[in-house]
């Protein structure tokens, strides 16, 4: 992709101090985009876009606070201009049985997974409509085919796949909708689950088929670099090997 037609163009990316987020951030940039991009953990956004350069800004943000996003938006504009492209890639995958004693865990999925990513949308829709922008979605094949121990955050991406079609057909044309739907990934989502048990599945799991953060990266600027005629709406990506 030519960088000449992304000069000026404005990608903000939740989550982006790892993973999906951070790959993505590397995609975007190499095909032209300025950058804002947003996380908890300023650090680590702060070296990114150092090595950026002058088209990006890191902005610390927790996307179940709308206060930090209002004001992140606000930066964005500042210094960027209207945000061309949303994507909410900030996320937590706390696998476990269901049980009361998972209920933190329960929440802070669907706060983060789902609340997070419609309350990011809702204070960036203004900025993507201005000029025709695009909302990329970060789901999940567990939006799909949910199985034991997964329940919650099945729940939070197949909300995030009703939600989003429903976006595509009330913001279109003026926005387009695009949901990514990995299935195993090499990030550090599996880091953070607390139940033992399901932690030390996962992470065998994941230890054979994942695939990596830049093969999704890879996809989500495919997808936001076609004509605007068209939309890739719905994306689903699985390892090769992976059954589920």
């Amino acid at each position: 992709m030519s960088t000449d037609q992304n000069t000026g163009r404005v990608a903000v990316i939740t989550g982006a101090s790892s993973g999906i987020g951070e790959a993505t951030a590397r995609a975007l940039a190499a095909d032209g985009y300025r950058l804002a991009l947003l996380a908890r953990r300023v650090d680590r956004i702060e070296a990114l876009a150092d090595e950026f350069g002058e088209g990006a800004i890191a902005l610390e943000a927790d996307v179940t606070d709308r206060d930090s996003l209002v004001a992140a938006a606000r930066r964005v504009e500042r210094r960027l201009g209207s945000a061309d492209i949303l994507v909410n890639n900030a996320g937590v995958m706390l696998l476990a049985p269901f049980t009361s004693d998972q209920r933190a865990e329960h929440r802070r999925m669907v706060e983060t997974n789902l609340l997070g990513a419609m309350t990011a949308t809702e204070v960036f829709l203004d900025q993507l409509r201005h000029g025709g922008g695009d909302l990329v979605n970060l789901s999940s094949v567990a939006g799909r085919t949910a199985r034991p121990g997964n329940a919650v955050y099945a729940a939070t991406k197949w909300g995030m796949n009703g939600w989003s079609e429903s976006l595509r057909q009330e913001l279109q044309p003026d926005v387009r909708v695009m949901v990514i739907e990995p299935g195993a990934v090499a990030t550090e989502l599996t880091d953070h689950i607390t139940h033992a048990d399901t932690k030390q599945a996962a992470e065998q799991m994941y230890e054979q088929l994942a695939i990596t953060a830049q093969d999704i990266a890879e996809v989500i600027a495919f997808a936001v670099n076609r004509p605007r005629r068209m939309t890739l709406n719905e994306i689903l990506i699985r390892p090769t090997g992976q059954a589920l």
